[in-house]
C-alpha cells in the first residue's frame, strides 16, 4: 500500500504511542492490584473484584484503550506490515516500566526470551497471509457460517470452558500459562467480532441500516462477553505472576490465536507462497525457544553482571546442586 511520506511517519507515531500506552498500561494495572493486596481486599487472583474501585487498574483499563485506539488509527496512515509488527513494542514497554517501578528484575535469560518473542512475533506477522477483504455485514455473515470456522469456534468455546472449570481452579495459581491461555483463545473470536463491529460502523456511516442486523449486536453481546472474561482472567494472571513473564507470553499465544482466527475465517493460507511458510515457521519456532528461556529460568538469580562471581565461586555457588571439576592439589596428587 503506497503512502505518502507525512502519512507514513503519522502512521508511525500512532503505533509507537500505540504500544507505549498498551505497555503501560500492565504496569498501571499491576500497581493498582498491588495496592489492593497491601490494603487487605481480596484479590483479583482469589476471585475477588475489588479492582473496579482502584483508580490506578481504570487508568491502566483507559491507557489500554487509547493504546487500541491509536494502533486502529495507525491502520488508516501506514500499512499493515509496519504497523503490526510494532505491536510487540510493548512487550519491551511493559518489562522495562516493570524493572523501574515495580522492582521486577528481568535477568539475562529473561531479556534474551523478550527479544526472542519479539523477533519470532514480527517474522511471523511479516511472513502472514494478508486478510480476504470483507466489505459488509453479509459477506461478514458468509464468512461466519463456513464450516471451518464453526468448528474452530466450537473447539475454542468448549477449550475456554475447560480450561476455566477444570483447569483454572486447580492450576491457575501455579501455572502462567492458564489464565492467558484462556485470554488468548478467547481473544480471537474478540478480534473477529471487532473487525465485524468495525465493518458494520463504516456501512453506518455511509447510509446503510445496519442497526436492524441482528447480526451487528450478535457481534456487540459476542465482544462484550469476550472482552468480559479476557479482563477477568488477565487481571488474574498480573495479580499472581511477574509482569515481565505475563506481558510477552500474552502477547505471544494471543497473536498466535488471532492469525489463526484469521488463516480460518478468510482463507489467507491458501494463498500462502513458500517463503511465507517458511517465514511463518521459523518465527513460531522462536517464540517457543523465548517463551522457553522466560519461563524454565523465571527463578533463577543470573544476571551479566553476576558472571564473574558466578566462575568463581565454589562448588556451593553453583545452582540446582551441581557440583562442578575441581582440581586435585598439587600435594594430594603427590601423596
Amino acid at each position: 500500500m503506497d503512502v505518502n511520506r507525512l502519512d507514513f511517519y503519522i502512521g508511525l507515531s500512532l503505533a509507537v504511542s500505540s504500544s507505549l500506552f498498551i505497555g503501560g498500561s500492565f504496569i498501571l494495572k499491576k500497581k493498582g492490584l498491588l495496592r489492593l493486596a497491601s490494603k487487605g481486599s481480596m484479590r483479583a487472583g482469589q476471585g475477588g473484584y475489588a479492582y473496579l474501585k482502584e483508580w490506578l487498574w481504570w487508568a491502566g483499563l483507559i491507557s489500554m484503550g487509547v493504546g487500541e485506539a491509536a494502533n486502529f488509527a495507525a491502520y488508516a496512515f501506514a500499512p499493515a506490515t509496519l504497523v503490526t509488527p510494532l505491536g510487540a513494542l510493548s512487550v519491551l514497554v511493559s518489562a522495562v516500566l516493570s524493572s523501574y517501578f515495580l522492582n521486577e528484575r528481568l535477568n539475562v535469560h529473561g531479556k534474551i526470551g523478550c527479544l526472542l518473542c519479539i523477533l519470532g512475533s514480527t517474522v511471523m506477522v511479516i511472513h502472514a497471509p494478508q486478510e480476504e477483504e470483507v466489505a459488509s455485514l453479509g459477506a461478514m455473515a458468509n464468512k461466519l457460517k463456513d464450516p471451518g470456522f464453526i468448528v474452530f469456534a466450537v473447539c475454542v468455546v468448549g477449550s475456554s470452558l475447560v480450561l476455566i472449570f477444570a483447569v483454572a481452579p486447580r492450576f491457575g495459581q501455579k501455572n502462567v500459562l492458564v489464565y492467558i491461555l484462556i485470554c488468548s483463545v478467547i481473544g480471537s473470536l474478540s478480534v473477529s467480532c471487532v473487525k465485524g463491529l468495525g465493518i458494520g460502523i463504516k456501512q453506518l456511516f455511509a447510509g446503510t441500516a445496519v442497526l436492524k442486523e441482528p447480526l451487528f449486536w450478535s457481534l456487540v453481546i459476542c465482544l462484550a462477553v469476550c472482552i468480559s472474561v479476557q479482563i477477568s482472567y488477565l487481571n488474574k494472571a498480573l495479580d499472581i505472576f511477574n509482569t515481565s513473564i505475563v506481558t510477552p507470553i500474552y502477547y505471544v499465544f494471543f497473536t498466535t490465536s488471532v492469525m489463526a482466527c484469521s488463516a480460518i475465517l478468510f482463507k489467507e493460507w491458501l494463498r500462502m507462497t513458500t517463503d511465507g511458510i517458511v517465514g511463518t515457521v521459523s518465527g513460531f519456532l522462536t517464540i517457543i525457544l523465548g517463551i522457553f528461556l522466560l519461563h524454565a529460568f523465571k527463578d533463577i538469580t543470573f544476571s551479566r553482571d553476576s558472571l564473574p562471581v558466578y566462575l568463581k565461586r565454589g562448588p556451593q555457588g553453583f545452582p540446582c546442586g551441581q557440583q562442578p571439576y575441581v582440581a586435585l592439589p598439587n600435594q594430594d596428587l603427590e601423596g
